[in-house]
């Protein structure tokens, strides 16, 4: 049976600090595994990368990883995968992960999290996709990022219509089911309440 919906998910390859942040790693992965739906993410077994993947996949979710055989090479890939795709290049693992998604999640991470959050916001504002996107804000790790494009908005080099395609909030639960909703799947009814 297909999954209900399939969400690509960009996060650290690092805990963090705050354990918050795996707090939230966690339980977006059991959302999308108890709602029927498939992750979609970097392929990596470390940081908050392997807490959403093995939440996922502890809930029932299908896994698919996408990661670089240098990253391989360096011992980082999660071979629980349901589906591990070894790629050559950085472009290539975005290519297939964005192909993949019905929706996009940011959680905190660092300079690859950010850059591939930017990349498909772009590909967003020029029409290359239509499909949602959101930025999980846990514990105010994104504060400064979001005054940030506000204020670069405020200085006429974003418009509001920009910043209205990137979705924010704390509540993993409640961005998952508008971003699920916004790309007009549904997850089962029964599970609503997970």
């Amino acid at each position: 049976m297909p999954p209900a919906f399939t969400v690509c998910v960009y996060c650290g390859s690092r805990p963090g600090l705050n354990p918050e942040f795996a707090t939230a790693a966690q339980q977006v992965g059991n959302w999308i595994g108890h709602h029927g739906g498939q992750l979609v993410y970097g392929g990596g077994k470390s940081g908050l990368m392997g807490l959403v993947a093995d939440a996922a996949l502890a809930a029932g979710a299908s896994v698919v990883g996408v990661i670089p055989q240098a990253l391989v090479d360096k011992e980082c890939a999660h071979l629980a995968c349901t589906e591990l795709h070894i790629v050559d290049t950085m472009h290539e693992r975005k290519r297939m992960m964005a192909e993949r998604a019905d929706a996009f999640l940011a959680l905190p991470g660092g300079i690859g999290t950010f850059e591939e959050l930017f990349e498909v916001w772009t590909w967003r504002q020029l029409g290359y996709h239509d499909k949602p996107i959101g930025l999980l804000n846990v514990a105010g790790y994104y504060d400064k990022l979001l005054d940030f494009l506000n204020s670069a908005t405020a200085q006429d080099f974003m418009g509001s219509w920009q910043m209205g395609l990137l979705r924010s909030a704390t509540d993993a639960p409640g961005l998952l089911a508008e971003l699920v909703g916004a790309a007009g799947m549904s997850p089962p009814p029964r599970l609503d309440q997970i």
